[in-house]
Formats: structure tokens, sequence, C-alpha cells
């Protein structure tokens, strides 16, 4: 008797959180795994779920206006955290920051669509502020054990194209990233749609053992004003992230390893359009010591972009690159990094290793040669054709000493250019017995 009242009381809970349509089949979990490349140890295991919250949707068809959904998805979260699951299979607006940093043993069964007000002088007084590159976020995820997933229908639009013109007028303008995990111990995102976000796609602060899979990204200006700054997925404090088995078409870097990435996988991904896969930039603060350590980017199709394989740090001094985005005279080290299996197709570089990013007077990069070190590094098994930008040659990497770059090897590289002249690679300070390619100096 006393197992079915407490059954019973169990069940009037559920009720009371959200009515759940009985006929309704809510999309389980996918098996979490990564691969092939793995940081050495499974996935961690995330207990089964034994609550749901189903969020209403927001839209309203009798005055055809959406109302914010932000304080309901809240509520939603506060009732089954700690061994519940929120299921969001409708269509919901986002008008106001949501802070979900509180997360734990948290399923969010994403199968509708989540769209973000156009706001923007709202958008730039509330959004949550991160000090690292002027980042702002619509809303954030952390906590521990934390499951995102919506079998490839869940949709998250960022609704860009007011933040694309603002931004054409007001190139200082805070704009927020669509994705934040701040601060999550153990969690995956795995199946959404993304598009449109007014900045980067997806940001992995300060969060270790993350799952990153099957996701979908596309940004598309309406007007003549293109997206800008667009990042897949940047990196920042983190450690043990794979990031997996995902399309990219965006407008900017498709994966950067900001500072302090640690134990970093790239595997399984079509980029588009992008800046590369790119470590950096990194030595842009001078109080800041940034670190890039063991990353492995693997089985990559890099399309249409400025960059294939990318390493990029800020010079000795203060460089003012772009308006909101300067820097220089920070230190640091990028160490152990791999890319392997990589198709190049259209890109403007193959390989670029850059020392003095955002900087284009070479006199000051001689004079302020970069506080990074750069070491451990192996480009292998590169094929493809790069662009005719700067035909006949294919990739450039720069050092700004010998010092400054060690044990930098490039192996099995076969990649051409369109005019079937032979492929030459700029390189400069570094050691050309380790790389396989037909090195040239800058000034050949």
């Amino acid at each position: 008797m006393a197992i079915f009242r407490k059954l019973v009381l169990w069940g009037a809970l559920l009720l009371s959180v959200y009515p759940i349509d009985a006929h309704k089949t809510i999309l389980e979990r996918p098996k979490l795994q990564w691969g092939p490349k793995t940081p050495g140890r499974p996935f961690p295991h995330s207990p089964h779920r034994h609550k749901t919250c189903h969020v209403p949707s927001s839209s309203h068809s009798n005055n055809h206006k959406d109302i914010d959904s932000a304080p309901e998805i809240f509520k939603a979260f506060k009732q089954c955290n700690r061994g519940g699951r929120v299921v969001l299979d409708g269509t919901y607006t986002i008008a106001s920051p949501l802070d979900l940093t509180f997360l734990e043993a948290v399923d969010v069964v994403l199968t509708g669509t989540i769209k973000f007000s156009d706001n923007i002088d709202y958008w730039v007084q509330n959004s949550f502020k991160y000090a690292f590159q002027n980042s702002s976020a619509f809303w954030r995820f952390g906590g521990k054990d934390v499951n995102i997933y919506g079998g490839g229908h869940g949709l998250l639009d960022g609704n860009g194209q007011a933040w694309y013109d603002a931004f054409a007028t007001n190139p200082t303008l805070l704009r927020p990233i669509l994705f934040v995990l701040d601060g999550l111990n153990a969690g995956s995102v795995t199946g959404l749609k993304m598009r449109n976000s007014p900045d980067w796609f997806n940001l992995v602060a300060n969060s270790t053992d993350i799952l990153v899979s099957d996701i979908d990204i596309a940004v598309r200006s309406e007007s003549s004003n293109p997206a800008k700054n667009g990042d897949g997925w940047d990196t920042f404090r983190s450690n043990r992230v794979v990031i997996q088995n995902s399309h990219v078409n965006n407008s900017d870097d498709c994966v950067s390893f900001k500072p302090n990435s640690t134990n970093i996988i790239v595997q399984g991904l079509q980029c588009n359009g992008s800046h590369g896969i790119s470590v950096g930039s990194l030595g842009q603060y001078p109080a800041e010591y940034d670190i890039v350590e063991n990353v492995y980017v693997y089985n990559i199709s890099m399309s249409n972009a400025s960059d294939g394989a990318r390493i990029k740090v800020w010079p000795g001094t203060d460089t003012p690159f772009q308006p909101g985005l300067s820097g220089g005279g920070g230190a640091g080290y990028v160490k152990n990094i791999t890319y392997d299996t990589f198709y190049n197709d259209n890109n403007d570089w193959a390989i670029e290793i850059n020392q003095c990013y955002g900087q284009s007077n070479q006199t000051i990069c001689d004079k302020y040669p970069s506080n990074v070190t750069i070491s451990d590094v192996l480009f292998k098994n590169m094929w493809g054709t790069t662009s005719s930008k700067y035909d006949p040659d294919v990739g450039t990497l720069t050092c700004s000493s010998p010092e400054k770059c060690v044990n930098i090897a490039a192996q099995n590289i076969s990649v051409a250019n369109p005019s079937g002249n032979t492929p030459q690679w700029i390189c400069t300070n570094m050691d050309d017995g380790l790389l396989d390619i037909n090195c040239v100096s800058a000034s050949s």
C-alpha cells in the first residue's frame, strides 16, 4: 500500500508540472559516444531520467503574436532539474535572457523551434556579457550531466538579419552568440539545426567532457549586408571536448580553439565558406597566458574557405585589427596539434601559420615578435586543390623566429593549385627538413 501511495503521488507530480499528450511520443536520448578518435575514455554515463516537463508553445493563433517563452522554459527546468527531462516540441520565442547554468542530471528534448527576438536595443543591454572578445549570449547552459538533443528536427533560429544590417553601420555592435555552454561538466549537444546566428553559433566555455555531434549549421543574409563572425564553434577554457559528424555553412572559423583549450578532438566535419579550423587567435591580451594543447583534427572536408588548417597568434605589441577587435602582447604556447586526413576544395590556403595576426606591417611584425610559441605540430594526409587567389602558392607557414616554432612537420601533402604548376609553400623560420612540401621564401 505504501508503494502504491508513492506511485500515485509521483503521478500527480508529473501532471502538475505540465500536461503531456498521452498519444505524443517523446524522442529518446540517442546513444552518446565519441569516435573514432577519443580522449582516451568513454563518454561519461548519464542515468535514465524519471520525470518529464513539457513546455507549451508560445505561438498564439488568436492575435498572431508570440510571447516570451523564457519564463516558462525556466520554470520547467526548475521543476525537472535533478533527474528529469524538459520537452520543447513546439514553437518558442525567447525575448529575455535565460540563465540555465544551475542544471544537474537533465535531458533537453528539443524537437521544436526556438527563435530569438531581434530587439537589438534590448539585447545589447540585457544579454550575458563575457570579457573575452566582447562576447555576449542570449542564454546559457551549465551544471552537470546535461544532454540536449533534437533528433535532427530541433531548430535554433538566431533571427540574425536585423543584426547583419545593423552591424553594417555599427561595426562595434555587441551581438549575442546563439548557443553557449558555460561551466558544464559532462554534457552533450546532438541532432540540432542552427540558423542565422547574430555572431558565433556556439561557445563551449569553462566546460569539461563535452560531446557535440550531428549538428547542421547554416547562415544566410537576405540583404547586401553579409553575416559576420559566424564561427561554428569556439572552445574557451575547456578540456576534453569532442565535436564530430556535422555540417557547417558559415562566415568565419568552422571551429576555433580559443585560449586554454586542451584535449580537443574535431572529426567528421564538412565545412563550407569558413575561415578554416583554427588554433587561436592567441596572445591577444597582455595580462593573459594562453594555452592550446593536445588537439586532434581528423577527417575534414573544407570547401570555399580562406584557410584549411590554420594557427593564428597575435604579435608582441598592441595591434588595431578591426573595429572592436585589437590586441597583441600576450604570451603562451601552442603544443601537440595534429591535422590528419584533410580535404581542400577551393580554399585560398591549405595551411596557414601566422604569428603576426591582425598586423599587415611586416616591419612591426619583425620588431615585435609574438610571445606565443608553437611546437609539436603535424600536418599529414592532406590533399585537394586550392583556389586561384595565391596560385602557385598553396600555403604559408610564417614564424617570428626559429625559436618560436619548433618541431613543425608536414607529411604526405599532395595539395595542388588550379594552374597545374608546381605547388609552392611560403616557409619562414621553419625547419625545412621536417616539411615534405616545396618550401620557398616569402620574397621568392
